[in-house]
């Protein structure tokens, strides 16, 4: 059986929840929106920051802007606008921070281009949000608590909860911004549109399914093989980037 079926990687529960239409928000349709309505920010992963910079520079004309370092965990970003409360978050290791333990820094360190590594989805209260994923039988962790010190010495603060089962992290893990946190957008570069944001399945309806469950209004479409597929538009054209 391929490891890329989601179906016997669910739990008993979520496979009868499922089975059922069980839902904690509206349905997912084929006609879903360009972009999924409670997107926060797509993660542009890459080996080294300043050519992630680069990068999106050379193809879409905007350039970036040093976002900070997520101390702890090993990273460090540069931000820019995707328009009101959502961004593009290019994310790196952090060469400063040699004994970090976030387990994405591997993966980082292999890319030898920009690959997209994940995107954020905002729910609004986590700790409600958390009450529907139990109630429906879905696994998660968190939420979390975690900080980023900006380059003017602010630090920003929020919590996190990600899914137990998420392969190839198709679906968004979850974010709640502290009240008195700046969101990144407010002040990130503008002049980039996210023209569409999707996955890609050989298990469409099962993944549909499955995003209905966390009322997620994401576009799904079948391929070959797992992928997540963004799309932005820029001073100097449009550029289409994958997991």
């Amino acid at each position: 059986m391929s490891r890329w079926d989601m179906r016997p990687k669910l739990s008993r529960r979520l496979f009868l929840a499922l089975a059922g239409g069980a839902m904690v928000g509206p349905r997912v349709c084929w006609a879903a929106p360009d972009a999924p309505s409670l997107l926060d920010h797509i993660l542009l992963g890459c080996s080294d920051l300043n050519n992630g910079i680069s990068f999106v520079e050379k193809h879409l004309g905007v350039r970036a802007a040093l976002g900070g370092v997520h101390p702890g965990a090993g990273t460090k970003n540069a931000l820019l606008s995707l328009g009101e409360r959502r961004y593009l978050e290019i994310i790196a290791p952090d060469p400063a921070q040699q004994d970090a333990n976030d387990p994405r820094i591997p993966t980082l360190r292999k890319l030898s281009e920009p690959r997209l590594v994940g995107w954020a989805a905002h729910p609004g209260d986590l700790d409600q949000f958390a009450a529907h994923l139990r109630n429906a039988g879905i696994a998660f962790e968190g939420p979390t608590p975690g900080s980023r010190k900006r380059l003017d010495g602010r630090v920003l603060h929020w919590r996190t909860l990600n899914l137990k089962e998420n392969p190839n992290s198709l679906l968004p893990f979850f974010i709640e911004w502290s009240a008195d946190s700046l969101h990144p957008s407010a002040d990130a570069p503008k002049g980039l549109r996210l023209v569409r944001l999707g996955v890609l399945t050989p298990d469409p309806e099962g993944l549909a399914k499955f995003a209905n469950l966390l009322s997620m209004d994401i576009s799904v479409s079948r391929g070959d093989g797992p992928m997540l597929q963004a799309t932005f538009s820029g001073p100097r054209g449009e550029l289409t980037i994958t997991s």
